[in-house]
């Protein structure tokens, strides 16, 4: 059975997590505890949708307000999706292929590629670009 998306309802939960541009730190602290409430547990697509647009808006504000100068980092976005799931590095092996992978990624040794980024996509249903520089 596909679920189908619900306009109307995505537009409730429009109305209840109000997403916009983050500009402050406690903007920011609330949009990481929606994400937080949405993580941990099975989310409608509407809700998907919503929480994909709450981290992009997190990525963003902290890209510009934590690293003003620096591009996208995709393992920084990594470790954040680790630690915020409670998922560990053990289980990005079957995602990303060897343990040596997932710490070269980890550290910065190897760039994520765009077949990588789509499994991780799926692995923490979010947007693959999240981890594309």
């Amino acid at each position: 059975m596909t679920l189908t998306f619900n306009p109307d309802k995505y537009k409730e939960l429009l109305t209840v997590y109000l997403p916009k541009l983050i500009k402050t730190e406690a903007e920011n602290d609330q949009a990481l505890a929606m994400v937080e409430d949405l993580m941990h547990r099975e989310r409608t697509p509407e809700e998907n949708e919503v929480y994909q647009l709450l981290i992009i808006l997190i990525e963003k504000f902290e890209q510009e307000y934590y690293q003003p100068n620096q591009q996208n980092n995709p393992g920084s976005m990594l470790l954040f999706l680790l630690e915020e799931s409670d998922k560990t590095r053990k289980d990005l092996v079957p995602v990303l292929g060897t343990e040596d992978i997932v710490n070269n990624i980890l550290s910065g040794q190897e760039k994520i590629n765009a077949e990588q980024a789509r499994k991780l996509g799926d692995f923490f249903y979010v947007e693959s670009s999240l981890f594309m520089e």
